[in-house]
């Protein structure tokens, strides 16, 4: 579909809003993998000690941090027939595909050379999947400007996105063993390239079905540094910032340790992949029920809510004796569904700051400011994994050996009270948020008058 700027509150069909939500199962075919078993693959089958990848996670992280404003102000300055994000889906989805083969590709190198090879590669792969990802975040905030349509349809996103995580969490494991047999390494080359192929097929669909309508307006002549500077004047873009920050670390943290609870706390490695799996089953759910949600509470005091129940049994979780697995899942499963609505509603509350900078400036940034946001992202996500592999080196981990009891209880802690204590920061960080559901109504209807005049 061609770009266009008219409609701004247009209500969409259900081919456009599923494939646009379909996109960002094709994500969720990396992160997922990285979130879940990257850390696992750098210290279990590339052979880096905890202490290496995780300053090896940490740095790549930093530097692809600071790409995200520099793709926001790229795509804020895209013009083309196809719009200014939707082309990116077609122009990044080969190379993201290459790369991701590559990061989980297992050169003949020594250590500290297998060390530079994680950096560089996972530098080059976040670097495509930045290229990617921001553009189609963005698309959100452009294809309707009606903010109840724009909720359900980042609902939907991450449906799609959840789904694709229950899959990856529950076959990455048995896929690496069937494709690669006895071969580890190969069964992770093997897998990537099966899992680039098919988001690569899925970034071309939501390119076909979707549409772009919010243009900024067409007096519009600012500049990536005013750009930034708008929004660090943007209170709720402020909040946002800090929230992404914290809630990725409670995200990273559950995510990546859970290898490592199964593996060696609990002595059951074959139930990591059920774990996962049920995890963003769970996460999948919570989505399903956030459009119905924000009927009934303000996003504001839902997400306080949400996060206070999220602290609550991640704390709890901690007590559970290492042979009740039933406890396990079960509290897994609750936590997640309290995280589900976390998704959709912190990133319609991003497009909801975007028409907040335009209706208050003048200037709409939709790019600059998904972008910033997910420059915070990637910083709690690289906070998260030193975090936690940080404390397993200090605790003494090592490696596919039997564990001391120190580095048992820091596995423990890192899944179960660590994500409690900053699920808690989060409800203080959200506390503050300003946009109501009247303001935002108000804001709707006036940048509707704006366009049409």
């Amino acid at each position: 579909m061609s770009n266009s700027s008219d409609n701004r509150l247009a209500k969409l069909n259900w081919s456009e809003r599923l494939g646009y939500g379909l996109g960002d199962a094709g994500f969720n075919f990396y992160w997922a993998l990285i979130g879940g078993y990257l850390a696992a693959f750098y210290t279990d089958t590339l052979g880096l000690s905890a202490a290496v990848a995780a300053s090896v996670l940490f740095w790549a992280k930093i530097v692809d941090a600071f790409t995200d404003p520099i793709m926001g102000a790229i795509a804020d300055r895209t013009q083309t027939r196809w719009g200014k994000f939707r082309p990116y889906l077609v122009w990044g989805s080969i190379p993201m595909a290459i790369a991701g083969v590559l990061a989980f590709t297992t050169p003949d190198l020594n250590l500290e050379q297998k060390a530079i090879w994680a950096f560089v590669t996972y530098c080059v792969m976040m670097l495509c999947y930045t290229i990617l990802s921001t553009p189609y975040s963005s698309l959100s905030g452009v294809i309707t400007g009606n903010v109840k349509e724009r909720n359900l349809l980042v609902s939907i996103r991450f449906i799609f996105a959840f789904g694709a995580s229950a899959l990856i969490g529950k076959f990455t494991p048995d896929l690496i063993k069937y494709l690669g047999a006895s071969d580890a390494e190969l069964g992770w080359q093997l897998s990537v390239g099966l899992y680039g192929a098919i988001a690569t097929v899925i970034f071309f669909i939501t390119f076909y079905t979707t549409k772009e309508r919010v243009a900024p307006p067409p007096q519009q002549k600012s500049k990536p540094l005013d750009d930034i500077r708008e929004l660090l004047t943007n209170r709720a873009w402020m909040i946002l910032f800090v929230l992404a920050l914290i809630l990725m670390i409670t995200i990273t943290l559950r995510a990546g340790s859970a290898f490592y609870y199964f593996k060696y706390y609990v002595n059951r490695e074959d139930l990591i992949g059920d774990y996962l799996f049920w995890q963003s089953m769970a996460l999948l759910v919570g989505c399903l029920m956030t459009p119905f949600l924000m009927t009934l509470f303000d996003k504001r005091k839902l997400l306080i809510g949400l996060m206070i129940i999220v602290s609550i049994l991640s704390i709890g979780f901690y007590f559970v004796p290492k042979d009740n697995i039933t406890a396990m899942f079960t509290l897994n499963i609750l936590i997640s569904l309290a995280l589900g609505p976390k998704s959709p509603l912190t990133w319609s509350m991003y497009a909801d700051a975007a028409d907040y900078n335009e209706w208050k400036t003048g200037n709409r940034a939709t790019a600059m400011t998904f972008s910033a946001a997910t420059f915070s992202q990637k910083l709690g996500s690289a906070a998260g994994s030193v975090a936690m592999l940080g404390i397993l080196s200090y605790l003494g981990y090592q490696a596919n050996a039997v564990q001391t009891d120190a580095s048992l209880d820091g596995i423990n802690f890192v899944q179960t009270i660590l994500p409690g204590i900053f699920a808690a920061i989060a409800v203080v960080v959200v506390w503050f948020y300003n946009l109501s559901n009247e303001k935002l109504a108000q804001i709707e209807q006036e940048l509707a008058a704006r366009t049409a005049t």
